[in-house]
């Protein structure tokens, strides 16, 4: 067994090459500077670095993390089905998939851990003083929870401790359901908020979580391939055509559910949820709802994908591109469009819309959360890429 991981390991870099060396640096050094911004928000104050304020204290950092946690979640999901049922075409696309849902959730909690002001009083009073009835303290457990599943989900890959690892792939992948359920209870169970509250968010972020996995899948296999300098061997084509399908129906119901959801906010007399709607629809979020979350993130993929019927894996990566970017953009969207619309509280005179724009602080943190991704997916194509092709390793 352990011939397995010195394989795996101690063997001549698979991926390697001065294309890889520089983009290691260049994903090494926005991730430096992403962590260097992050940290300076804790000695000089995150107020002078971020544009948070009182009434919209959530933002960019806040959407960075969902949308890294939600990507995970469904690298994860799709990972532990091709892996317990077997036989599949995703199946040789799995161990891939194990590791891009680890780093994406690392990713998640470097950006969330550069936002919250003292994260270190997170770890310690999550231990010492949990709270049962908060869905923030579930959503950090459990997803805590799945890092370390995954984490040696991965090692048992390495070394070949197959029967061990989808136990422990399945163990992650239930943590990770249950922690993107709480994710998305975080937001819908806030009354005050009426654009989140309601019972759709939850599900709402597992059908998101499977088209975001399903789009990571497909990016991360044909960038591996052009790293390679190969086209793909056919089983591996097959397994990116399975999660091109997988995409093309998430973005179909995505886009039903963005609809009704959008939709429910007209029905009924006026409410601040209706306000937040028209911010979207023709407010100051029309441009991110209109053009990137539905017009590049949801309709373009799907035509792209159709037209090619998925033969062509440089449209079906153009097309998992877009709809990560269109994903990102919806968390965004629904981060900042549920706190946009003041409280009245008994004051008069509130504008309509409370103003909210990232700062170029807050954009280079999500670069730390970036790089790191990046810079994690080169360096594992460079030591764990025959546990990602070799058909014998899956």
């Amino acid at each position: 067994m352990a011939s397995g991981f010195s394989l795996a390991t101690t063997a001549e870099p698979e991926v390697a090459g001065s294309t890889v060396k520089a983009l290691s640096i260049f994903f090494g050094l926005a991730m430096a500077v992403g962590i260097g911004v992050g940290l300076a928000g804790f000695i000089f104050g995150h107020e002078h670095l971020f544009n948070n304020t009182r009434e919209v204290p959530w933002g960019l950092l806040i959407a960075t993390y969902a949308f890294f946690a939600i990507t995970s979640t469904g690298l994860c999901l799709l990972a532990a089905i091709s892996h317990v049922f077997g036989g599949n075409n995703l199946a040789p696309l799995a161990n891939r998939m194990v590791w891009i849902s680890l780093i994406t959730i690392l990713s998640a909690f470097v950006v969330i851990g550069m936002e919250i002001e003292s994260p270190w009083r997170m770890a310690i009073y999550n231990v010492i003083s949990p709270n049962i009835t908060s869905n923030i303290w579930w959503m950090g457990t459990l997803y805590g929870l799945a890092l370390a599943f995954i984490l040696f989900e991965f090692w048992l890959i390495l070394t070949r401790h197959y029967t061990l690892a989808l136990a422990l792939g399945i163990l992650g992948a239930l943590a990770e359901v249950a922690a993107n359920t709480c994710l998305g209870g975080v937001f819908s169970t806030l009354a005050a908020r009426p654009f989140w509250y309601g019972a759709q968010l939850p599900v709402y972020f597992l059908a998101c979580a499977f088209l975001s996995g399903a789009a990571a899948a497909i990016l991360f296999t044909h960038y591996a391939y052009l790293l390679r300098g190969r086209d793909m061997e056919p089983h591996i084509f097959s397994g990116v055509q399975a999660a091109g399908k997988i995409l093309l129906l998430m973005i179909i119901l995505v886009t039903v559910a963005t609809f009704w959801r959008m939709a429910s906010f007209y029905v009924g007399g006026a409410s601040d949820g209706r306000i937040a709607a028209n911010a979207l629809y023709s407010g100051p979020l029309s441009f991110n709802f209109w053009t990137l979350e539905v017009g590049v993130g949801l309709a373009a993929p799907a035509l792209l994908l159709a037209i090619t019927r998925m033969r062509n894996v440089g449209a079906m990566s153009a097309a998992a591109l877009m709809s990560l970017v269109g994903m990102f953009i919806a968390r965004l969207d629904m981060v900042v469009g549920g706190q946009i619309v003041p409280q009245q509280l008994g004051f008069d005179g509130l504008p309509a819309y409370l103003n909210y724009t990232p700062s170029g602080y807050e954009w280079l943190v999500v670069l730390a959360g970036i790089g790191l991704c990046g810079l994690a997916f080169l360096q594992g194509e460079r030591f764990f890429g025959k546990s990602f092709t070799e058909p014998a390793a899956h």
